[in-house]
C-alpha cells in the first residue's frame, strides 16, 4: 500500500497550466504532446475538473460550448484520470482555492504538481509530492 501503481508519471496539472498548454502555441503544448503520448497522465479531481471546466469558458478564451466540449472530450478525456477523494485538505495554501490540487494529488498519490501559481510553488512540496513548475516538468 502507498506504493505507485504503474510506472508512467501521474501529474496534477493547475489550471492555468493546462489552459496555457491547451489553448496557447508555445512550449507549453509539450505537454498535451506528452499525456497524448502517453509519457504522463494528468489527473484531476472531480473539483480541479470542474474549475478547469469553469475557467474554459471564461469570455476572454472565446470558446463556444460546443469548442469547450469538443476540447474536453478530444484532448483531455482520453488521455486523464479522474480519482475520488477521501480526504479534504484545507488550510495548507495561502489562497484556498489551490488547496483542491493538493486533495487531488494526495487521492491520486501523483508523482507531481505543475503549476504556475506562486502560492503552490512557495509550498515546494505537500506530503513528499514535489510542486513544481511547467518548466521543470518540461526537462
Amino acid at each position: 500500500m502507498g506504493e505507485k501503481q504503474s510506472e508512467v508519471t501521474r501529474a496534477v496539472l493547475d489550471t492555468n497550466v493546462l489552459v496555457s498548454a491547451l489553448l496557447f502555441p508555445g512550449e507549453l503544448e509539450r505537454i498535451v504532446t506528452g499525456w497524448k503520448s502517453g509519457a504522463f497522465v494528468p489527473v484531476f479531481s472531480r473539483e480541479t475538473f470542474d474549475e478547469f471546466r469553469k475557467v474554459l469558458a471564461y469570455p476572454k478564451f472565446e470558446l463556444t460550448a460546443q469548442e469547450i466540449v469538443a476540447l474536453i472530450e478530444d484532448e483531455v478525456l482520453p488521455f486523464c484520470e479522474v480519482v475520488d477523494v477521501n480526504e479534504e485538505i484545507r488550510g495548507v495554501c495561502r489562497d484556498p482555492a489551490d488547496d483542491p490540487f493538493l486533495t487531488c494529488a494526495v487521492a491520486a498519490n501523483a508523482d507531481c504538481i505543475v503549476s504556475g501559481d506562486r502560492d503552490l510553488l512557495d509550498l515546494g512540496s505537500f506530503r513528499n509530492i514535489p510542486i513544481i513548475t511547467a518548466a521543470a516538468f518540461l526537462r
